[in-house]
């Protein structure tokens, strides 16, 4: 018997569902040092607190010479000021120059004790007689060039904040700062179950049959929000194979695609009531993608799997990791293994050194249609996984829309855009089962209730490749410069238009 009809949540409350479920887990996560090599696109899990100065010594700012008190100057004796190496980079801690002295720098070399300024090379003349003068239209400064120790950050100073995405910049700031490695948030490790007899991995579609779009998406979606996807695998439309395949999994968040529904083959919502799994969200108020839950996992939910034939330890991470073990779902000799595995990467085992001490886990439904899982990707996963990586919440940016849009009469809808002349505009391919929208997107314009009128101003949630991912500009500050730069009335593409 089917249990009774629950209202559908909110689109707002559903994602702050999402983001709170597994604070707990993040909250217990051990940090995972990682050398500078291996850092970038990880999350910072302690701020960066700088090891040194910056800079360490005073420095030269430009090539030139170093120079103590007024000029004129005088220049090494014995040598003309040019053919005279001076002080390079990288030296040590050279004699005090004294006063009415100049000797020749180079740019980040250390500055002598006694120097009180730095003359750039265009600005000074050395006319071959001992003597340095300087431009009478370029007069000495004291302290002019000379980057002062400390003029960047003081050691013990906060450089960055905890939740900061390594980019090349923060690698080369670490290093200037004295890291060699840095204490980075555990990636959390999502395993992608795509349902569906009727989908295809190849060719065209034929006899009923389509090509699986989700299993080449939300695999590097998914990364681009910060997992590590130890593997995408395809099930038949069994609810064994659905079972096993959940329990069995050893990932801290599975996502499903497909069987959300309650229709004859659709399995996610039995398997989540044999596994005695938690509901947290079930069935969204959202436009396109309804259907979408999250539930919290049993801790020992692997241990159920026997009563499905697993004849190995249920919880056994060594009998997941031998692929001819009977109780593992992608050994060839178990009955059960319906699905096949797209990825070269197989789920890790026990010996990852990232591997959890097994804290609870979280399943994602996604529904088949294409932009409806993308709807819950963008509605449950990023949440979710924004908690679990330690990455702050983006901050969804306002944009005036070009068109009205229709709204759901109740729910929200989230319809694909582009940014042109500062106003977000609708894309028409945005049915649930289309992708050519998305394709060309900027961002998901966020529809109340009953539409919006042209002019009216809406969230754009922007897509984990754009700029609240990567820290680099967001979404609408990025659409101003390439509008910029376009000629009048350049369009999209010849065949895509507003809604």
């Amino acid at each position: 018997m089917n249990p009774p009809h629950r209202a559908p949540t909110s689109w707002p409350d559903a994602r702050a569902i999402a983001a709170r479920a597994a604070v707990k887990e993040a909250a217990h996560a051990a940090p995972v040092m990682r050398p500078l090599s291996e850092a970038l696109g990880q999350v910072l899990a302690a701020p960066l607190a700088a090891l040194t100065d910056l800079p360490p010594f005073d420095t030269s700012a430009m090539d030139g010479w170093a120079l103590s008190g007024p000029g004129p100057w005088r220049l090494p004796t014995g040598t003309k000021g040019q053919d005279h190496p001076g002080i390079l980079a990288g030296h040590g801690e050279t004699a005090p120059l004294p006063d009415g002295h100049a000797v020749r720098i180079a740019t980040g070399a250390r500055v002598p004790p006694g120097a009180t300024a730095v003359l750039r090379s265009e600005y000074g003349t050395d006319a071959g007689d001992g003597w340095l003068h300087a431009s009478a239209a370029h007069p000495v400064v004291l302290g002019q060039d000379i980057r002062t120790r400390g003029q960047e950050c003081r050691s013990g100073d906060q450089l960055l904040p905890a939740g900061t995405l390594v980019t090349p910049a923060v690698l080369g700031l670490a290093a200037a700062a004295g890291y060699d490695e840095l204490p980075t948030v555990r990636r959390p490790r999502v395993e992608v179950l795509v349902l569906g007899d009727e989908l295809l991995t190849e060719g065209l579609p034929h006899d009923g049959r389509i090509r699986d779009a989700l299993g080449p998406m939300v695999g590097p979606w998914l990364r681009a929000l910060g997992a590590e996807v130890v593997g995408t695998r395809r099930l038949a439309d069994e609810a064994d194979a659905v079972y096993a395949a959940v329990a069995e999994s050893s990932a801290d968040v599975v996502v499903t695609t497909g069987g959300t529904a309650a229709g004859p083959v659709d399995h996610v919502h039995p398997t989540l009531r044999r596994l005695g799994a938690e509901l947290l969200v079930d069935g969204v108020a959202v436009r396109p993608g309804h259907p979408m839950l999250l539930a919290r996992l049993a801790r020992e939910s692997a241990g159920s799997a026997g009563s499905a034939g697993n004849s190995g330890s249920p919880g056994d991470p060594e009998s997941l990791g031998n692929p001819r073990s009977p109780g593992n779902p992608r050994s060839p000799g178990n009955p059960r293994s319906h699905g096949n595995s797209e990825s070269a990467e197989p789920p890790k085992a026990a010996e990852s050194p990232e591997r959890p001490s097994r804290p609870a886990r979280h399943l994602v439904g996604l529904p088949g249609n294409p932009l409806a899982a993308v709807s819950g990707l963008l509605t449950l996963a990023e949440p979710l996984l924004r908690t679990l990586t330690g990455r702050p919440a983006p901050d969804p940016g306002p944009a005036p829309l070009a068109e009205a849009v229709q709204g759901h009469p109740r729910d929200t809808r989230l319809v694909p855009v582009t940014f042109r002349r500062d106003t977000a505009v609708p894309l028409r391919f945005n049915g649930p089962a289309m992708l050519r929208g998305i394709a060309v997107a900027d961002g998901l314009a966020v529809i109340p209730p009953g539409g919006a009128k042209r002019g009216t101003e809406v969230d754009v949630l922007d897509l984990p490749w754009s700029a609240s991912a990567t820290e680099q500009p967001s979404h609408t500050d990025q659409a101003r410069q390439r509008m910029a730069q376009a000629t009048d009335g350049e369009d999209i593409s010849p065949q895509e238009g507003p809604a």
